[in-house]
């Protein structure tokens, strides 16, 4: 496979990246292109070879095969070039809590080479774009947690990188403080910027990331948008849950009859890939195209059966269950799960 970035509108290509610990193969041919402008996920268990792939495209570490090429440089020969147009921010902060918001990002700025004054105007340019110019003469260690994250973002930009590395950003943060950040990332790649993340939570690649590209043993099982790797384990599902288990059966006609499925599902936690039956739920899931239409013609035909329900709704499936299909189990935290977007 060739992904040759001929045209300069990739930030990132990988051609048959392969790297070896020993016995241990952490990279068996990995082939991605991350187009500019655009967050982009790597979702994959622990031990796949996301870090890996990370330390080789950041020149921290060198393949053993393959190649790279990161804003046109290629890693291996050109690195230098490629850690002047990166930035990366890590899971843990990396400001100094002692010094006020604007303090970290003019010291972050000279030590990145920028002169006395530039460094200033880049430091209020960079409070400014993350909403912390109000809070810039804080020490930090009076910021909240959505807005530490925010200034390290800031610090990553210091030198306006082409494309940006995150680990992991919003672990530990509360709901409001996980928005601000994926805020503030859509933000940076309105702007132009190339987003690549890593992250825990499957609810973050979904709201954040263009594509997706789930990796096992280092290599690239599936690839695509949230929603074109969601459909490929199904389409939408009609939810339904019963008021009476006894109802059950009648129901799982009734419904199979309204969106098409096979009709007398037993209800016993059997499946016919488009009507599943969960007797101990009390909860009937009917596999639909028509999103809209098929849950009004299943309301309408439950009433119309006088069959009572506790719950009706419409779902689609998840990253998680995409996760679990692909590769054998769930994508729980446990599971160390780890996504680059």
């Amino acid at each position: 496979m060739s992904n040759k970035n001929t045209d300069g509108e990739n930030a990132v290509v990988v051609t048959g990246l392969r790297k070896r610990y020993g016995s241990v193969e952490a990279l068996a041919g990995l082939d991605l292109v991350v187009p500019r402008g655009t967050v982009y996920g790597l979702l994959g268990p622990n031990g796949a070879g996301k870090t890996t792939a990370i330390r080789i495209l950041t020149t921290l570490l060198r393949a053993d095969g393959g190649s790279a090429e990161v804003s046109g440089f290629d890693v291996a020969r050109q690195p230098a070039a490629v850690r002047a147009r990166i930035g990366l921010v890590g899971q843990h902060a990396a400001v100094d809590e002692i010094l006020s918001g604007r303090q970290n990002l003019v010291l972050f700025g000279r030590l990145n080479h920028l002169g006395p004054e530039r460094a200033r105007r880049r430091a209020d340019e960079l409070l400014d774009r993350f909403a912390l110019a109000d809070t810039a003469g804080l020490p930090v260690d009076r910021y909240s947690g959505g807005m530490r994250r925010r200034l390290d973002l800031a610090v990553g930009l210091i030198t306006a990188p082409s494309v940006l590395f995150l680990d992991e950003p919003t672990t530990g943060l509360d709901p409001r403080g996980r928005n601000e950040v994926w805020d503030a990332v859509r933000a940076l790649v309105a702007a132009g910027t190339t987003v690549l993340l890593t992250t825990q939570y499957l609810e973050e690649a979904d709201q954040l990331a263009d594509a997706i590209a789930v990796i096992d043993s280092g290599r690239v099982i599936a690839e695509g948008s949230p929603d074109r790797l969601k459909s490929m384990i199904g389409g939408d599902r009609v939810e339904v849950v019963l008021r009476r288990v006894q109802d059950l059966t009648r129901a799982a006609e009734v419904i199979a009859a309204a969106t098409g499925g096979a009709p007398g599902a037993a209800p016993s936690g059997a499946s016919d890939g488009r009507l599943e039956v969960d007797r101990d739920a009390r909860r009937i899931r009917a596999l639909v195209a028509d999103r809209s239409g098929a849950l009004v013609q299943v309301v309408r035909a439950l009433d119309a059966a006088g069959l009572e329900t506790e719950d009706v709704a419409l779902r689609r499936p998840t990253l998680d269950e995409v996760f679990l299909q692909l590769t054998g189990h769930s994508a729980t935290k446990d599971s160390t799960l780890e996504v680059l977007a």
